[in-house]
């Protein structure tokens, strides 16, 4: 079963098995606005909790998404290079970013959950 965390820069991650799906919250997309481009990572790199891992383009700004935590990403999401508006429609679903296999997952125990997330936002 997948878990989902919220980082205190808008991201999501849901972990299964040593494995995170990362993307921006609806907040997030919100505050950005309609996005025109995404900067995916190369699959294979190595990240560092607080590496700037993608780079999101909106008609307003042009904004890092950042490394949860630790590990090598292994997968990005390729339909967003010719639809980056599926981060504003499914910015939790369709809209995911990368997916990263976790070099430590005890490094998830600082984030918060959902109802924590809310409550930051709120």
């Amino acid at each position: 079963m997948a878990t989902t965390y919220f980082t205190e820069d808008h991201e999501w991650l849901r972990v299964e098995g040593g494995v995170a799906t990362v993307g921006i919250t609806d907040y997030a997309q919100e505050q950005l606005g309609d996005l025109v481009f995404v900067e995916l990572p190369e699959v294979g790199r190595t990240v560092a909790k607080g590496d700037a891992a993608v780079v999101v383009e909106s008609v307003k700004a042009a904004s890092d998404v950042y490394a949860p935590a630790d590990g090598e990403i292994t997968e990005v999401n390729d339909a967003l290079s010719s639809d980056p508006a599926l981060v504003n429609s499914s910015p939790d679903g369709t809209g995911w970013l990368w997916k990263m296999k976790l070099a430590d997952e005890s490094q998830l125990e600082g984030l918060m959950d959902e109802a924590g997330y809310k409550a930051m936002i709120g």
